[in-house]
């Protein structure tokens, strides 16, 4: 499975698969200086994408191909990701019909150190036609 759709926003992020199997999914954000804040750690806002990203792409695995979408994301920012790659591992821990639960780990690997631990809420989604983008004039 691809990190990102070709053209997608996150195709302009340092996103890279490390594992994807049926119970886990692994992904690296790779630092660099454009991505980090005063202090020279990688933003905050990033690590929560590439939570998100990694737990999402677990989630759907459980939708039967229906699709997911997060409803609840509690994340605990314990160190700066300074050097990187930030290393998302998201981890099932439910999955009823309605409602998916994974947890994901962020390490700094250069660091070895837990940099986040999230808890994230996927409600489960009806299948539907995918949405053409409209013509332009």
């Amino acid at each position: 499975m691809q990190v990102t759709i070709p053209g997608h926003l996150f195709g302009q992020l340092p996103f890279y698969d490390v594992a994807d199997t049926d119970d886990s999914v692994v992904v690296d954000l790779h630092n660099r200086p454009d991505l980090v804040n005063i202090r020279g750690a990688l933003q905050g806002g990033l690590v929560a994408t590439l939570i998100d990203v990694a737990a999402g792409r677990l989630a759907v695995k459980y939708t039967n191909g229906a699709g997911a979408g997060t409803a609840d994301m509690t994340i605990h920012f314990l160190a700066p990701v300074l050097e990187g790659p930030a290393r998302a591992t998201a981890t099932l821990v439910r999955a009823g019909k309605r409602l998916i639960v994974v947890a994901v780990d962020v390490v700094d690997v250069s660091r070895d150190r837990l940099a986040a631990r999230a808890t994230l809420s996927f409600a489960t989604m009806e299948a539907r036609e995918p949405v053409q983008p409209a013509a332009t004039p």
